[in-house]
């Protein structure tokens, strides 16, 4: 019980802070907002079908991993274009964009995308997942590619976008916080591009060892322990995903600059960040759940490092028969 005190509690502290967003901010929305959600909410509509029909045929379902950093790239641009290309909503828009760019060519040097555009690498936790037998007959499954993989990430995606909606109406000038959301995004997708660079690399190198024959045991450290411990993957777990939150949490403090808060931080979007940050509780569960069963050496790493925040570096003890 213990150890799931922290998910608890942010659990918890992300519910009532939507919540809160609500009733102190409600979407108060003017015809031009509600003008330019009916054309994110038809965006969005179309991606669902498109990720449920075609992964269900093809049963390849990232389908949705491939558009996860292309649609919020389109739809910043509809809410800057309709919001008259104000200074604030142009950074944001240009701060999406380089995110969007970076993460899909990434996604792309994994064999995610292809000329026949319904192919590609699939991710393997749907493999995985498709294996577990809860999710078995495959009318199960279907039913969660619908509401999980296509619907709720879907809006989720959107919703990430929403603090741009909401200071279209803004007349505040571009000031303090402002620049401080800005240097903030900046900062994360750079430590995120930072992150996957450095576990591209260990894989690369792993897969070397792989193809000289040699087995996980007769390679040298940090190979031989199956997962990447050098640079920011030694002080987190998850650098990659710290980041990613991290850069959704920037894009609203923007909401913070355009003065549409209610008691200093509250405001009806907050629930795009809020809630990437309990997927992100689950999809690291289940990936470390999958590499712990994998890797003898994993739950000594879970108990040294930090899960998201860089902190101290990973120092295996004399009982892993490790050293650094």
């Amino acid at each position: 019980m213990k150890k799931y005190i922290g998910t608890i509690i942010t659990v918890i502290v992300v519910l009532a802070a939507t919540v809160l967003g609500f009733v102190f901010c409600p979407p108060n929305l003017d015809s031009l907002q509600l003008e330019t959600m009916f054309i994110l909410a038809c965006i969005t509509g179309g991606s669902i079908l498109y990720c449920f029909i075609v992964g269900e045929i093809t049963l390849n379902n990232s389908q949705m991993d491939k558009l996860w950093s292309i649609l919020p790239i389109a739809y910043i641009w509809v809410i800057a274009i309709k919001g008259g290309l104000s200074p604030r909503l142009l950074i944001m828009a240009l701060l999406v964009t380089l995110w969007g760019i970076r993460l899909t060519a990434n996604f792309a040097r994994k064999g995610a995308y292809s000329i026949k555009f319904w192919t590609g690498e699939e991710d393997y936790r749907w493999v995985v997942l498709r294996k577990n037998k809860l999710l078995q007959p495959r009318w199960k499954w279907a039913i969660f590619d619908l509401l999980f993989i296509s619907i709720y990430q879907n809006v989720l995606v959107l919703a990430i976008c929403l603090p741009a909606v909401a200071v279209m109406s803004s007349t505040a000038s571009f000031g303090v916080w402002d620049y401080v959301a800005s240097i903030a995004m900046f900062g994360f997708i750079l430590l995120e591009t930072i992150a996957d660079e450095q576990q591209m690399a260990f894989y690369k190198k792993r897969g070397e060892y792989y193809a000289q024959g040699k087995k996980l045991e007769e390679m040298p450290l940090p190979y031989s322990r199956g997962f990447n411990t050098s640079g920011l993957w030694g002080h987190s777990r998850h650098p990659n995903y710290f980041s990613e939150q991290g850069t959704w949490i920037s894009l609203y403090i923007f909401t913070i600059g355009a003065g549409v808060i209610v008691y200093g931080v509250f405001n009806w979007s907050m629930v795009g960040c809020l809630f990437l940050v309990l997927l992100f509780l689950g999809s690291s569960a289940f990936g470390e759940g999958v590499s712990s069963s994998k890797y003898p050496e994993y739950k000594l790493y879970q108990a040294k490092v930090s899960k998201y925040v860089p902190w101290l570096k990973y120092n295996p003890t004399k009982e892993s028969a490790e050293t650094k």
